[in-house]
């Protein structure tokens, strides 16, 4: 194969990122959209690179020695990416190579300025911007100068900032490689930035055009503010000019220097609205030639733009596929479910084919599309109503759209409807009675139908497999949507709702309910916490294991116990409690994520934690102080209801409440242990499929079948081929999506509306949340983000993104919790009650705000938390 150094920016396009790196690729496409005017230039090709690479022997050395430095040790991190830089800068470029390069400057004049930019194989990529991570030199001036800048921009790929956002993103350092666009440069009056999407919201309809006097090097440094305008329907809507002191312009012999602008032009708009709404029609034309919003750099020039940059915007929330052009509002299953993490192609898709209604994808992510209830009156407000006593947040973001009088339209043959409201309160009549049998025999027929599943799906492989799923799924449903189910969900849930609110009114005690259902019975998540205590209690009075366990990596440990004093006991208990509860796991409504069975190093270091932390029988301490607590405030609040007017009615009707919440609120858990029951059944048959396709040679690795969605496995099953180019991109893009914040509520237009608590109720410089679980405690915040890291004492506050049940084992060691995530009958928040743990959910940014280590104040009762000196 021939080498090829240099190629001339027209004859390339976005389609040879592995040839010109995606700065070249992305400026080579943009050269062949029609009316778009991009400075003529030429580009280093990647095999340029290769050859540079190939005459420093210690540079294989260098990079082994790069990939295996810890990717928090800064120090060495920047030491050896500075001796890999001078190793490259100082390589002689070889003759036919750099005659390649002058030729090209020759063509197109030696003497004229030009800029001088880096373009890596991994920048300017769908997933991945890489923006800044490598070096850009302007006005550089002779072939001797060019070269050695050249060699400055191979060198830059190992700059420190370059080499750590590697590392972040899992890029191996020798799979990516450097090109270098040589351009002419252009002398502009005027340089800037446009976003085509609106980077704040991520509303696709809005442009933001940044402008300032000179190169845009002025704005890039922040050596000015810009003026900032925002165009909408070709439109300018909002602009706010800058006062601009300095500019950057250009050198006559090379290089670039600050000047004053004059006082008199310092407050005079940069461009004029109708040379902004013309930029923008230049972008939009742009966005569409990439298909996805852009970061433009654009410069103007004798009063036409040219196009010096652009680059997908990376970080904005992708927007779910509806298949039409009609406003829609989504909102977030995530957050309901507390796993707003990326979700692989298969556990979306189980997930969708196992779910009661009709779910969209973005970013990873799933999303329920609501729009047809906020446009009907009636439904609207039931849906308000939920959204808001389960996230504050979640109703006022839809309240924000709906704001908008033109976003959500109601149908014509719609009434007016009553406003937005819930339950009235005080002397609301109680919730229908249902009959407390029933939640026995709700977990037998789940205990049964599960049992079922495991038996009938041993024989089942290949194609068959697939077809029986499909029928596992559907009686999946139909235990969920089952009446009784429903019934047995919303009995615990409204008599928690008619508690608070009446006893509220009747009194004036806010979330009453908390205290009345501690140690409630059947909550099988609570009783996942304890017993892990309990495993604790068999495991401490055995120091050999007990040492053993504070070294175990390898995911084979439960039978190295055998070998110890007292181990085969240890195993046992662990091999129990896996037997009731290892199907859960983090993030466990992902089929893909690891369960605790298949991973039990997961539960090593909170057996580890329970056994320091408490003494022994401390499960069932716990659970009898928690009902003993309940019954004497069961007591205190009857007494005093008796006390008021017409008090023994209202007793009776308060004491039927409390039987009924306690007889109903720990079942509220039971749905979901089914359903992960079933997903690791569903798991361990698909891979002992892939398994077979591994050992057929279809699949290199078994856990790849979980970049493919359901449908697309069948396929492969039937037909024993695969599409390994897809599966990388999955991988790549499911990679990229750990960047993205999944929003509340998202419109079609791609804004992510957040939402904000309408409360002045809390002290100044507080963090304000919903309150979930009452009463106050003071200590050390520990903001863990994976619960394998947790490391707490007694007395230790939990911070963290979410809770799904999987953290409740950590809930019986802590005082208090804080989560980003969260509503009132979220898992979090009913385990948080159920062990009497004050707690406060939804607070936005939490672990950014909070810092490990420090001292905080949680109020459970009122709902905020405050930062301590």
């Amino acid at each position: 194969m021939i080498e090829q150094y240099v190629v001339d920016l027209r004859e390339v396009d976005e389609t040879q990122v592995a040839v010109v790196g995606g700065k070249g690729a992305h400026l080579g496409g943009l050269s062949r959209i029609e009316g778009i005017r991009v400075p003529s230039g030429f580009c280093v090709t990647t095999d340029a690179f290769r050859r540079i690479m190939a005459e420093a022997p210690t540079i294989d050395d260098q990079l082994d020695q790069l990939s295996r430095l810890d990717p928090d040790d800064r120090a060495a991190i920047r030491t050896l990416s500075a001796r890999i830089r001078l190793t490259i800068e100082g390589i002689a470029i070889p003759g036919d190579l750099a005659g390649a390069i002058t030729g090209a400057l020759a063509r197109l004049g030696e003497q004229a300025a030009y800029a001088v930019r880096s373009s890596a194989t991994a920048e300017d990529l769908p997933t991945a911007s890489f923006a800044g991570q490598q070096d850009t030199y302007l006005n550089v001036v002779g072939a001797a100068a060019i070269l050695q800048h050249v060699s400055r921009c191979w060198a830059s790929l190992f700059t420190e900032r370059a080499v750590a956002y590697r590392r972040r993103n899992g890029i191996d350092h020798r799979t990516v490689h450097m090109a270098v666009v040589v351009q002419q440069l252009v002398l502009p009056h005027a340089a800037g930035v446009l976003f085509t999407a609106d980077p704040v919201t991520g509303n696709r309809k809005v442009a933001t055009v940044d402008a300032s006097f000179g190169l845009g090097e002025a704005l890039v440094s922040g050596l000015v503010n810009p003026d900032v305008f925002t165009v909408r329907d070709g439109e300018v809507v909002t602009r706010a000019i800058a006062v601009k002191q300095r500019a950057v312009h250009a050198l006559p012999t090379g290089g670039t220097e600050e000047v004053a602008i004059d006082p008199q032009r310092q407050e005079q708009p940069t461009l004029t609205d109708a040379q902004v709404v013309r930029l923008v029609q230049l972008g939009r034309r742009i966005e569409a030639h990439f298909g996805r919003p852009q970061d433009i750099e654009w410069c103007l020039v004798d009063d036409g733009f040219q196009i010096v940059q652009s680059r997908p915007i990376t970080t904005l929330f992708p927007i779910p596929e509806a298949g039409d052009q009609e406003n829609h509002v989504y909102v977030s299953v995530g957050h309901g479910q507390m796993m707003t993490d990326p979700m692989k192609p298969l556990g979306l898709s189980v997930w969708r084919l196992t779910a009661m209604v009709p779910m969209h994808e973005a970013g990873g992510r799933l999303f329920v599309d609501v729009t047809r209830r906020l446009a009907a009156p009636a439904s609207r407000a039931a849906l308000l109503d939920v959204m808001g006593r389960g996230d504050p947040l979640m109703r006022d973001a839809l309240e924000t759209v709906l704001d908008r009088d033109d976003f959500v339209l109601s149908p014509p043959d719609a009434g007016p409807g009553a406003g937005p409201g819930g339950r009235p309160a005080g002397g609301a009549s109680a919730p229908a009675e249902p009959d407390p049998a029933i939640v026995g025999e709700l977990i037998e027929r789940s205990r049964m139908s599960i049992a079922a599943l495991e038996r009938d799906i041993r024989t089942r492989t290949g194609p068959a497999l697939f077809d029986f799923l499909l029928e596992a799924f559907a009686e999946h449903k139909r235990v969920l949507g089952d009446p009784l189910n429903i019934q047995a969900i919303m009995a615990g849930m409204d008599a928690t709702q008619w508690l608070n609110d009446t006893l509220l009114e009747w009194l004036g005690e806010k979330n009453a309910a908390d205290t009345l259902t501690l140690s409630a019975p059947d909550n099988i998540t609570s009783e996942m916490g304890l017993a892990l205590l309990d495993v604790a209690d068999v495991i401490r009075p055995l120091p050999e294991v007990v040492t053993f366990l504070q070294g175990v990596e390898d995911e084979g440990f439960l039978d190295e116990l055998a070998k110890l004093a007292g181990g085969i006991e240890a195993r046992d208990a662990i091999e129990a409690y896996l037997d009731r509860y290892g199907m859960r796991c983090v993030g466990e409504i992902d089929i893909t994520r690891p369960r605790w069975r298949e991973r039990p190093t997961m539960l090593v270091p909170v057996i580890l934690d329970n056994i320091r932390n408490f003494e022994p029988g401390a499960a069932e301490r716990r659970f009898e102080e928690g009902r003993q607590k309940a019954e004497e405030k069961e007591r205190d609040v009857l007494s005093r209801l008796r006390a008021l007017p017409d008090g023994d009615r209202k007793a009776d009707e308060a004491k039927r409440m409390i039987d009924r919440v306690r007889t109903f609120i720990g079942y509220r858990e039971y749905p979901k242990y089914g359903i992960i029951s079933r997903y690791f059944v569903y798991k361990r048959a698909l891979l002992a499929e892939a398994e077979r396709l591994v050992r057929a040679g279809v699949l290199p690795e078994k856990e790849d079948i979980f970049y493919l969605t359901f449908e697309e496995l069948r396929d492969v099953a039937r037909s024993n081929r695969v599409d390994g180019s897809l599966i990388q991109q999955r991988k790549d893009a499911f990679r990229s999506f750990h960047a993205l914040t999944p929003p509340r509520v998202l419109t079609s237009d791609g804004e992510a509306v957040t939402g904000a608590y309408r409360r002045d109720d809390a002290p100044a410089g507080a963090l304000i949340g919903l309150p979930v679980s009452a009463g106050t405690v003071e200590g050390r915040a520990r903001v863990i983000l994976d619960m394998a890291d947790a490391d707490l004492e007694a007395g230790d506050i939990l911070v963290t993104t979410f809770t799904d049940p999987s953290w409740s084992p950590l809930f019986v060691g802590i005082a208090g919790l804080v989560t980003e995530v969260g509503g009132l009958m979220t898992h979090g928040a009913v385990i948080a009650r159920e062990y009497g743990l004050p707690a406060v959910v939804g607070v936005d940014q939490a672990t950014r705000l909070i810092r490990d280590g420090q001292r905080i104040r949680v109020h459970g009762t009122d709902g905020y938390v405050e930062i301590l000196a």
